[in-house]
């Protein structure tokens, strides 16, 4: 099973394998509780103070660190404003409160290079496969959301774009606007010429997923 729950006496520390893209935010953060290359039970909630675990599950892109608070303090809320950044050279990361593939998520990584073995979620392999994206690419012109928080729904289209309903701001690697939507189809396959954003390409490239 990818997904556990470590159980602490103030603190439950939740991990999803299947979404982990090996930051190291965790064990470089607070490797007393995250403890890096240990032989056997790696996360250990009691080490440290609620406050920093806390900080070290948000500070977690992919959303593969989860908690539940036990001594009355708040869970993790969505953001105030959804956002996607796109990765120079890698990719697409959402911050919203999200249905993907009928999952739910606060945080995800999410492949835009088409190598990944682990779709929708990015495994790391834009590494591998040398693929080459701008994190900087035009702004579009768009006008503020009425809304910027509320429901998202991600969908993988088969062998296809990311389907993106909802209030979403898309943003660069360094936060600058690239555009404002409340329905986006984005490119999963690597092929566009117009990424981050899908032009068909994956029809022509053959692309599977």
């Amino acid at each position: 099973m990818t997904r556990r729950v470590v159980e602490g006496e103030a603190i439950d520390v939740g991990f999803d394998g299947k979404r982990c893209i090996h930051s190291r935010n965790c064990v470089l953060g607070h490797p007393a509780v995250f403890e890096p290359n240990a032989p056997g039970e790696w996360i250990h909630p009691d080490a440290g103070s609620v406050d920093a675990i806390t900080f070290i599950a948000r500070s977690c892109p992919s959303g593969a660190i989860t908690f539940r608070r036990k001594d009355g303090g708040p869970d993790e809320q969505p953001p105030v404003v959804n956002t996607v950044r796109i990765r120079e050279n890698g990719p697409l990361a959402f911050s919203a409160d999200m249905e993907i593939a009928g999952e739910d998520a606060l945080r995800a990584t999410l492949c835009r290079c088409g190598a990944s073995g682990n779709k929708p979620y990015c495994d790391g392999s834009h590494t591998k496969s040398g693929f080459a994206a701008s994190g900087e690419p035009a702004a579009k012109e768009s006008s503020p959301l009425e809304a910027r928080d509320g429901t998202l729904k991600v969908t993988p289209q088969p062998n296809g774009s990311l389907k993106v309903e909802g209030n979403l701001e898309i943003v660069s690697g360094t936060g600058r606007t690239i555009d404002r939507v409340t329905r986006v189809f984005l490119c999963r396959c690597g092929h566009s010429k117009n990424k981050p954003f899908c032009d068909g390409s994956h029809k022509a490239a053959g692309f599977v997923g």
